[in-house]
């Protein structure tokens, strides 16, 4: 299991270009560890995540640069490396997570709450439209109507309300957040990492396919996942009654 912390508690955690570039080094490098068979994305201090650093951002406007560029070289890659992953990403939301900060939680896989998070689209209140993946995994948790209104809307979400229309999983007391969340990623990190990838993909293809395609690809995932040694295992610890071990192979 590894953590990744955003760690501008003084700024609660605003993404400026050095932070971007090494959260997504981070996600790249737990990427490609067969050790590390869950993930946890928190932030240091009160704030899970403000979003982009808007200090930064306007020296980057007046210098000539163009929103475009964060949002095709950071955001895009750190969203996709967050749904991607193959294996379970748990965002431990300590505090308020706001714009890019709250995109990069809804690209997780679960969600865990303190009592003190929240939530804010952000984008419509300095002009912008969403980012960070925020247009295709809003409206999935939440369903279209309730995703427009928070994003035209920008109104902040309280961590009860989250929990309420299904943008987190649980919500916590403050001081029981990250051992909450490291028991999760535990349990997660215990069980089939190779099953838990499949059903990953077998989600994100059926958001965006008809029935027959998502009946295909079940069948072709299911048939990977059937060849492991976890399943193998699995079955036959079952039948002797036993607890199975799963190994990611």
């Amino acid at each position: 299991m590894a953590t990744i912390t955003l760690d501008r508690p003084e700024a609660r955690n605003a993404l400026t270009t050095a932070t971007k570039e090494a959260l997504l080094a981070a996600l790249t490098e737990v990427h490609a560890d067969d050790a590390v068979r869950a993930v946890v994305v928190t932030g240091a201090g009160r704030a899970f995540c403000v979003g982009q650093d808007l200090l930064e951002h306007a020296d980057t406007l007046a210098a000539g640069g163009e929103v475009q560029d964060t949002v095709r070289a950071h955001y895009n890659p750190i969203a996709l490396a967050i749904a991607t992953m193959p294996k379970p990403v748990v965002a431990a939301v300590n505090g308020p997570a706001a714009g890019a900060g709250a995109g990069f939680a809804f690209a997780a896989d679960l969600r865990l709450a303190s009592e003190r998070a929240s939530f804010v689209t952000a984008f419509a209140g300095i002009g912008l439209s969403a980012d960070s993946g925020m247009s295709w995994t809003l409206q999935r948790l939440v369903g279209y109507a309730r995703a427009s209104a928070l994003l035209l809307l920008s109104e902040p979400v309280t961590a009860a309300q989250a929990l309420d229309m299904g943008l987190v999983n649980a919500v916590v007391e403050p001081d029981t957040l990250g051992a909450a969340a490291h028991e999760l990623a535990a349990r997660l990190a215990a069980g089939p990492t190779i099953a838990y990838a499949a059903i990953k993909t077998a989600l994100a293809r059926a958001a965006v396919s008809d029935l027959p395609t998502a009946l295909e690809t079940e069948a072709v995932l299911q048939q990977r996942a059937g060849a492991t040694q976890d399943h193998r295992n699995a079955t036959a610890a079952f039948l002797a009654k036993q607890t199975p071990v799963f190994t990611g192979h």
